[in-house]
């Protein structure tokens, strides 16, 4: 495995990879890995002749400067996890190798199609704008066959899908299923950030969420939603920032159960201080 810091030697080893006609999978991480990352990054091994994964902390992505200084860091643990399970390439740079002076100062813009308007883009405002710019900039460097997504960051996936076919990227997005412990709870680089107890009281998101799949069709989609932000909340240390009730496609809020055939709950739970986001299909 190399470990690059350089675009333009992330660029010159791919090139010689395209000269061979290699496929190239990519997964664009922050770090801070998990099994969940891990699970991603086995399939970019197996599916593909190059295996490339990016460890940046992108700052262009954060509206909250407290939560960009306290995310977890640690390149060198994540190069060794990602040595172990065979990728071929790690591209760790600097904020100040990656983007230019420019680019750190002005507004990334992208036509979101409304995508940004609702769950996360309502609470953080520029959010998906640096996320946006960085895996573009990404794609644009790495130019994979395949990329590969986590479910569990479902509206971002979304959005990235639509990135892609605006952009005019030629490549498989390829979105994989939320990875848990065994407890239920969906793995996170912030569960770093929970104590003990709190990891244990996390498990009830999941839980509640798995729940209100047995209420589909049974009880109106308001009452599931008004009961599942409740049943949340009725724990002691969770506090429900939002809970939507969305097409799976569109991310647009259903009323009724027969509005589409793909519907997904999304929900985003403070855990003390820790900011948690999980989803579960319920149709």
């Amino acid at each position: 495995m190399q470990l690059i810091k350089k675009a333009s030697e992330l660029q010159a080893v791919l090139a010689e990879a395209r000269r061979g006609d290699k496929s190239v999978g990519f997964l664009p991480t922050m770090g801070a890995l998990h099994e969940g990352h891990l699970t991603l990054a086995r399939r970019a091994v197996n599916e593909n002749d190059i295996s490339v994964v990016s460890v940046f902390v992108n700052p262009t992505q954060f509206n909250n400067k407290t939560d960009l200084e306290t995310y977890p860091r640690n390149v060198e643990e994540d190069a060794r996890k990602l040595s172990e399970v065979g990728v071929d390439l790690v591209f760790a740079p600097g904020a100040e190798e990656f983007y230019t002076k420019e680019e750190m100062e002005n507004r990334f813009e992208f036509d979101f199609g409304g995508l940004d308007q609702v769950m996360e883009g309502k609470f953080r405002p520029g959010h998906f704008n640096g996320v946006v710019q960085v895996v573009s900039k990404l794609f644009r460097l790495v130019a994979p066959t395949r990329a590969y997504f986590g479910e569990k960051d479902f509206q971002q996936l979304a959005i990235i899908r639509r990135m892609v076919k605006v952009m005019g990227f030629k490549l498989e997005i390829v979105g994989c299923p939320i990875v848990r412990e065994e407890s239920g709870l969906a793995l996170s680089s912030r569960n770093a950030l929970l104590t003990e107890e709190q990891r244990k009281l996390a498990t009830n998101i999941h839980a509640v969420l798995a729940e209100s799949r047995l209420f589909v069709g049974q009880t109106s989609v308001k009452e599931l939603h008004d009961s599942t932000i409740s049943a949340i909340n009725h724990h002691d240390g969770l506090e429900v920032e939002y809970y939507d009730i969305v097409d799976g496609r569109t991310l647009k809020s259903v009323s009724r159960w027969d509005d589409t055939d793909y519907i997904v709950g999304c929900v985003t739970v403070y855990c003390g201080k820790v900011r948690l986001i999980d989803n579960i299909r319920l149709k």
